[in-house]
C-alpha cells in the first residue's frame, strides 16, 4: 500500500491518505451520538480530556521522531548524490594529468558512460523498488574500473595520481551503494503499524467528547484528522527519497556530465543580430 501511494501523483496520494480518513472522521461523532446520549458523553469530558492530552502528547512525539528520521535520510540521500557527482568530477579532472593518453581516454569515456547510464537507468530502477539497482549501471561501473586497471599500472610519477583516482572511484561506488540502500526507505514496518494505528486511535478518541454543538465537534475532529494525516503523508512521501512525486533527482550527475562536454567553438555560435 505504501509503495502504491509513493508511486502515485501527489494529489492522488493526498486524496487517499488525507481525504478518505477525514471523511470517515467527520462521520464518527454523528454515529456515536446515535448510540450514546449527549448527557452521558458530557459527564466524562473532564477525565476524557486528561486522557486525550496524554494520548495526544505521546502520538505527537512519535510523529515528530518519524518526521525527523525521514527528513534526515532524505537530506542524506541528496548529499550522497552530490558526493557521487563530486567524486566523478574529481576523477575527470585528475585524469587530465595522466601521461598515458589511451588510459586517460578510456577512463574519461567510461566515466561519461557511467554517469549517463546511472541517471537513465538507476533512478527508474530505484523508483520501482529495485534495491540492487540497474544491471547496466553495474556493468558501466565495472568498465570504469577496467578502463583504469586493464593496462599495467605505472610505477613512476603516475602512481600517486592513479592511487587518488582509485580512491575517488571507491567513493563513487560507496555513494551508489548508499543511495541504493536509501531507496528502500528508512521507517521499519512496526513503526508504520504504530503510526497508522495511533492516528486512528487519536482521531477516534475525539468521538467520545460531548459538546452541545455537533457541527462544531465534527469540524474540530475533521481539522485534527487533516493535521495528523497530512503529517503521515509527509512521512510516506519522503521515506523513499528516490521514488514518488517528492524525490531526489539525478540533477547533480547530469550537471557534471554537462561539464565534461567541450566548450562550443566561438565560430559555431550563432551571431547576434545587429
Amino acid at each position: 500500500m505504501l509503495f502504491f501511494l509513493t508511486s502515485q501523483p501527489l494529489w492522488i496520494s493526498a486524496a487517499i491518505l488525507v481525504g478518505l480518513p477525514t471523511v470517515l472522521a467527520v462521520l464518527g461523532p454523528s454515529l456515536v451520538r446515535r448510540c450514546v446520549t449527549l448527557e452521558k458523553l458530557t459527564t466524562n469530558n473532564e477525565i476524557a480530556g486528561f486522557k486525550f492530552a496524554t494520548v495526544g502528547v505521546l502520538y505527537a512525539v512519535l510523529l515528530a521522531l518519524a518526521i525527523i528520521l525521514v527528513w534526515e535520510k532524505f537530506s542524506d540521500a541528496e548529499r550522497t548524490v552530490a558526493q557521487e557527482a563530486g567524486a566523478a568530477e574529481t576523477v575527470y579532472r585528475l585524469s587530465s594529468s595522466l601521461s598515458d593518453a589511451p588510459r586517460k581516454d578510456r577512463l574519461r569515456g567510461a566515466l561519461t558512460a557511467y554517469l549517463a547510464v546511472a541517471a537513465a537507468d538507476d533512478w527508474p530502477a530505484m523508483d520501482h523498488g529495485a534495491a540492487e539497482g540497474s544491471r547496466s549501471v553495474r556493468q558501466a561501473l565495472d568498465e570504469l574500473y577496467a578502463s583504469l586497471l586493464m593496462a599495467p599500472l605505472p610505477q613512476g610519477g603516475d602512481a600517486p595520481l592513479l592511487s587518488e583516482i582509485l580512491h575517488q572511484l571507491d567513493l563513487i561506488t560507496k555513494a551508489r551503494r548508499a543511495r541504493l540502500i536509501a531507496a528502500e526507505g528508512s521507517v521499519p514496518s512496526v513503526i508504520w503499524v504504530v503510526l497508522f494505528s495511533g492516528a486512528v486511535l487519536t482521531v477516534a478518541f475525539t468521538f467520545f467528547f460531548g459538546t452541545r454543538s455537533l457541527p462544531a465537534q465534527t469540524m474540530m475532529t475533521g481539522l485534527l484528522s487533516i493535521l495528523i494525516f497530512f503529517e503521515l503523508l509527509t512521512i510516506v512521501m519522503i521515506d523513499r527519497p528516490f521514488s514518488g512525486a517528492i524525490r531526489v533527482e539525478p540533477r547533480a550527475l547530469a550537471d557534471v556530465l554537462a561539464d565534461f562536454k567541450p566548450p562550443e567553438p566561438a565560430s559555431s555560435r550563432p551571431s547576434k543580430a545587429h
